[in-house]
């Protein structure tokens, strides 16, 4: 029974948890853009890279969970090895997001 109720919850929270690290990335970008234009227009420094890059963090943290949740449900060794490697990929994404950020603000853009 447990198993059942597993299978039939864990591909909606997948998919929910990817949709809203989709929706994360299309609201940062837009927000980035609004900024960029303002940036041209009132010649203002908004720091449009480093709110872009928290929403890119943000949206890969929704995404790694969602390929956490999927381990539950892999059914062979190969989709696994796939699995882990989607995963370390995306945490050295997130890491590499982060440093930059990290040195963008340093340097006070």
């Amino acid at each position: 029974m447990m198993e059942g109720f597993v299978e039939l919850i864990t591909p909606l929270a997948i998919h929910s948890l990817e949709a809203m690290g989709i929706i994360i990335i299309i609201i940062g970008a837009i927000k980035g853009f609004y900024k960029f234009i303002l940036n041209i227009i009132t010649k203002n420094d908004y720091p449009i890279k480093v709110e872009f890059a928290q929403s890119l963090t943000l949206a890969l943290e929704f995404k790694l969970g969602a390929e956490i949740l999927k381990t539950v449900i892999v059914r062979s060794l190969d989709e696994m090895y796939i699995l882990a490697a989607i995963i370390v990929l995306r945490a050295i994404l997130a890491f590499v997001i982060h440093w930059e950020m990290k040195a963008d603000t340093k340097n006070g853009h």
